[in-house]
């Protein structure tokens, strides 16, 4: 899986989350022809921009699932699992982070599922699959990961190390922070009610939140519990870096469209997630009322 790639962050030996749910080898089930191209669509345009599909999955016909043997089943008992325990002791450490947060403020942080699958799975918010990438769905407080993703982090997107998979489970342990505080809800409410231009740049702000929610937990990994290594932060910027809108879009059709942007560009990505690991302070997360670096 890479994991050992690039910088090593300082997780071994820490607190591993019981909030894990591990579907890997139960043949849970893949989508069958039913589905059509259109959801195939779905989730490749997903694949380059991971995040919250929520909405995308709700309005989704999900295909019927057949149920198949996996090919790459987890460890035996008494084996080392080691993509497992780094994503369990990364989840441990966003609880800690927010449940710190949440009770400064005089409240109490429920804290997300992670659910692990091979190819597909089901949803509250609808049929995922490895091609989508990670993603939250708001309405079960689950993030899903298939974790061969971060092979397509490291190789795809040429973003390597393990600080930069942490990265990923961080952001959408941000859209739960959001969810939890209101803003998905409120983001959802008034999407519905404009075109798609807006709404493409109200997701934007809210992408770009969970950005630099990410990089709260990062300022408070390196803080409290010196988890963080030298280069571990350049990791994280640099995957940020590799999945902004304008780079994807130079990529796969050769030109920059800022209207479609839905995660917002690699100028953006970074500003906000440095700006999360330097203050490590929620109120200075709000993309709704400041979007430009």
């Amino acid at each position: 899986m890479g994991l050992l790639e690039g910088c090593e962050m300082r997780w071994q030996g820490q607190r591993q989350s019981g909030n894990v749910e591990d579907r890997r080898g139960t043949g849970y089930g893949r989508p069958v022809a039913a589905g059509g191209c259109g959801f195939l669509l779905l989730g490749l345009l997903a694949l380059f921009l991971f995040g919250d599909p929520s909405l995308l999955l709700q309005q989704a016909t999900a295909p019927e699932m057949a149920p198949i043997p996996q090919t790459v089943p987890p460890a035996e008992p008494g084996m080392p699992d080691t993509a497992r325990d780094f994503v369990a002791t990364v989840l441990a450490d966003t609880e800690e982070t927010w449940g710190r947060i949440f009770a400064e403020r005089g409240s109490r942080y429920v804290p997300p599922t992670l659910v692990l699958f091979e190819q597909a799975t089901r949803s509250a918010c609808g049929l995922g699959s490895s091609a989508m990438g990670p993603f939250y769905c708001s309405v079960d407080q689950k993030v899903y990961i298939d974790l061969s993703f971060y092979d397509d982090l490291a190789r795809r997107f040429g973003a390597p190390g393990d600080f930069a998979q942490a990265y990923v489970l961080a952001h959408e342990i941000g859209h739960h922070v959001q969810n939890l505080i209101g803003v998905m809800d409120q983001v959802n409410r008034l999407g519905a009610r404009i075109g798609e231009a807006e709404r493409n740049a109200l997701s934007v702000r809210q992408e770009l939140q969970a950005d630099c929610f990410a990089g709260i937990w990062g300022h408070h990994a390196a803080k409290y519990r010196d988890m963080l290594e030298p280069g571990d932060v350049e990791e994280g910027l640099r995957a940020a870096a590799a999945i902004g809108d304008d780079r994807i879009q130079r990529q796969t059709q050769g030109y920059v469209v800022p209207e479609s942007w839905t995660h917002g560009s690699s100028e953006q990505r970074l500003y906000w997630f440095r700006r999360g690991l330097e203050s490590g302070n929620i109120d200075s997360c709000d993309t709704f009322q400041q979007l430009e670096p």
